[in-house]
């Protein structure tokens, strides 16, 4: 993640919130890299349950929640679940809208979508 990049984009609140969550080391760390092939399997086998993450890649299991997930990165994971909430009517349609335009880099874009 290109820090200079979110703050053009006035996006200061939210490297605020991920360092002092203690995760923004883990977001602008460009010596951590992942196999994209292995990092395919894991989205191709991937399901959420409950809060519970499971998939395959290389033929093993793996199962994790929110907590583990923060122990094997090394990040806190209090709070997570505010992160990840489905109800995004909060922030209302004018601000998801233009939240939507400036993460998938389509300013015309007149509905909010989900940006992955």
């Amino acid at each position: 993640m290109k820090v200079a990049y979110f703050k053009e984009q006035g996006f200061e609140v939210f490297l605020d919130k991920l360092r002092v969550q203690g995760w923004l080391e883990l977001f602008i760390n460009t010596q951590q890299g992942c196999s994209v092939p292995d990092l395919a399997e894991f989205y191709a086998h991937c399901s959420v349950t409950d809060g519970v993450v499971t998939s395959k890649v290389n033929g093993t299991q793996i199962r994790f929640d929110a907590k583990e997930l923060g122990e094997i990165l090394g990040v806190p994971a209090s709070g997570f679940d505010l992160y990840v909430h489905e109800d995004k009517s909060v922030l209302g349609y004018d601000r998801l809208l233009e939240h939507a335009q400036k993460f998938s880099l389509q300013p015309a874009s007149q509905t909010p979508q989900s940006v992955k």
